[in-house]
């Protein structure tokens, strides 16, 4: 199906810094996709390069099976909403909206139908012959998405959109765009660095970090069977604990995973999928153990620890312990008080291994994992060295200044 595909595209700016590292992927026609990332993982670049207003620097770049690689950004068939869109002040709503129309000479009837299909869609009937300084922050944002939708186009590109919005309007303002998504033919794009907004509308969500793609997958499956440590760190609140230098070992009574006076057991289910396992019991070969804050709790089972801090989120009550020099947030068992002791139980069933120095997962999918048609499921991160080496070479030098 039609929409969207990238080959193998790079962008690296004349500095030499490198934007985008190998983007492979498709989106199909009417599937709402989420590219998630920090400040700096480049997903604003690669909307960019999407829509053309970024040269790519090799790779191709296909939307509705078309080669637009080379094309002008009027070209693509692309609409493409900023974090902070400006209107045109000297115009009012209706016009803002129709002013690609115009600029394509689209038919007046064509126009009027559109726009105020899309008002009316938006919200935005009764402001439709305001200019945009007499409108809120969240109308003027609706008129900038409006202004994408009445040419519809066979891609819509989002850059975090609801930047700059307070809680209550950037949730209309996302229920709009969603809602938009199920009305509208094309695909959607989103890119956005609050993980709660892609978990809540992404079909699928692509991990970036520093320009790399970290994994492709539904939000079941990038929580439950993340590729590496920093898909496991991103995706979850509150944030994933990590027990770096641990050691696999294993006895009669069976496999553990340890670091000091740690000592977690592995659940059966756990150590079928860890397949490689005889490369790490016993030999000292480090792992880093994860483990969810709603997978421990505190009480009279499991390691020693002491409450630091207990505090509440989402109706849950979660304490941050120390244990033997690690910080863990768990949930709450009872009644704790900083500095009361306490012990930490662990459930084995849900515990995430990665390899110490590669930081990429040790476990093996199983029949949890819910496969989808798209190859991008199967795609294997590069480890943290080869990142850090290709991260190296594309970052420039600094001149030594010239002795007098």
């Amino acid at each position: 199906m039609a929409g969207l595909k990238l080959g193998s595209v790079n962008k690296v700016y004349p500095s030499g810094t490198m934007s985008l590292f190998d983007m492979n992927f498709g989106v199909n026609e009417g599937e709402f996709i989420v590219v998630l990332g920090g400040d700096g993982s480049g997903k604003s670049t690669l909307l960019k390069v999407i829509a053309g207003l970024e040269d790519a620097s090799s790779g191709t770049v296909e939307i509705d099976g078309k080669d637009v690689t080379d094309a002008e950004p009027k070209d693509r068939n692309v609409a493409m909403v900023f974090r902070s869109n400006t209107l045109y002040p000297a115009l009012n709503v209706f016009d803002n909206m129709a002013f690609g129309l115009k600029l394509r000479k689209a038919p007046a009837a064509l126009i009027e139908q559109r726009v105020k299909a899309a008002a009316e869609i938006l919200g935005l009937t009764e402001v439709l012959y305001r200019k945009p300084k007499t409108l809120t922050a969240a109308q003027r944002q609706r008129v900038a998405v409006g202004r994408a939708i009445v040419r519809e186009p066979k891609l819509y590109l989002f850059d975090e959109p609801l930047a700059g919005l307070d809680d209550k309007l950037a949730a209309e303002l996302l229920n709009v765009i969603v809602n938009l998504q199920a009305r509208m033919q094309g695909a959607f794009v989103y890119a956005t660095k609050n993980v709660s907004e892609a978990l809540t509308i992404g079909t699928r969500i692509i991990v970036l970090k520093n320009g790399f793609i970290q994994q492709i997958d539904t939000p079941a499956n990038l929580y439950d069977y993340p590729a590496n440590a920093y898909v496991a760190f991103y995706i979850g609140s509150p944030t994933i604990n990590f027990i770096n230098k641990a050691e696999i070992v294993r006895d009669e009574n069976g496999v553990y995973a340890c670091e000091g006076a740690l000592k977690i057991k592995l659940a059966d289910s756990i150590v079928k999928r860890f397949s490689n396992i005889d490369e790490y019991a016993g030999t000292g070969k480090k792992v880093v153990i994860g483990i969810r804050p709603e997978d421990a709790s505190t009480g009279a089972d499991g390691f020693e620890a002491v409450c630091v801090k207990t505090e509440g989120e989402s109706g849950v009550a979660f304490a941050e312990c120390e244990a033997d020099g690690h910080e863990l947030t768990v949930k709450c068992g009872g009644t704790l008080n900083r500095g009361d002791a306490t012990k930490i139980s662990v459930d084995g069933e849900r515990i995430y291994l990665f390899d110490g120095e590669t930081r990429l997962t040790l476990l093996e999918r199983d029949g949890g994992y819910a496969k989808t048609d798209f190859a991008e499921a199967d795609y294997r991160p590069l480890s943290f060295a080869e990142e850090e080496s290709i991260k190296e070479k594309f970052t420039p030098k600094k001149q030594e200044k010239k002795k007098r």
